[in-house]
């Protein structure tokens, strides 16, 4: 099979402006940082999921994260900075994971990425299988795992994606861009002379529209129901 490998463009987001995206340390301190962060992120995808972004005030999120009052300004400085935290984090997770599957699809198991993700892709590269169609599925059983367990991240940037800051929305994009390039690339490698580059990314953004309409679908109906229907529909689709 000739290798084809994915888009090299890597933008390294340092988070929102106005929201922190540095790791802990180590110190107590700093976990204790890093906790009411995460849990801010939590409470505010899932407020704006339910209540769009003009429903839900900073005091709203603080209340639902356990942080009170003026509190809330030590780890975010604005509610578009929060929402723009929200999305740089999730397309960054989606473009980690991507990488990870991509070159190695037999470890990755459609599990979620791990925060070493794509160094770790980066220095074992293609260490599974050249089996275009195992790359493929990989890939599916990525991106339909992380849409189930996403859910409210997913309804938010549906909706409230023009709502970022300009700097926030630029780093989205090139994320967003950065991951369809790893499925065009998985696409190329099934089959270099089927279809255009253009072509190709039209597939897979398709693809995608299917997986991520689960989170307005789903609900009522378990998980482990939904995940292999998924599944086969997308692959089906994105291999029509």
């Amino acid at each position: 099979m000739t290798r084809v490998s994915p888009d090299t463009l890597d933008p390294s987001p340092t988070g929102a402006e106005g929201v922190s995206s540095a790791r802990p340390t180590g110190t107590a301190r700093d976990r204790a940082k890093a906790d009411r962060r995460a849990a801010l992120l939590a409470a505010a995808a899932r407020l704006f999921a339910e209540r769009g972004f003009d429903g839900v005030t900073l005091g709203d999120i603080g209340e639902a994260a356990g942080v009170s009052g003026p509190a809330v300004y030590r780890h975010v400085a604005s509610k578009q900075a929060l929402l723009g935290a929200i999305l740089v984090d999730v397309s960054d997770r989606l473009l980690q994971g991507g990488r990870a599957v991509f070159a190695d699809p037999l470890a990755s198991g459609g599990a979620r990425p791990g925060p070493d993700a794509s160094s770790a892709a980066a220095e074992n590269p293609r260490t599974g299988t050249d089996d275009p169609d195992t790359v493929l599925r990989a890939l599916v059983d990525f991106h339909v795992a992380f849409a189930l367990a996403e859910a409210d991240v997913i309804r938010v940037q549906d909706r409230d994606l023009d709502r970022l800051a300009p700097d926030d929305r630029r780093t989205v994009r090139d994320l967003q861009n950065a991951y369809v390039a790893v499925w065009t690339a998985a696409l190329a490698a099934k089959d270099p002379d089927a279809e255009s580059p253009a072509e190709r990314r039209v597939r897979a953004l398709a693809c995608f529209g299917l997986i991520n309409s689960t989170p307005h679908s789903v609900r009522g109906v378990p998980t482990s129901r939904v995940r292999p229907t998924l599944t086969r529909m997308a692959l089906a689709a994105l291999t029509a």
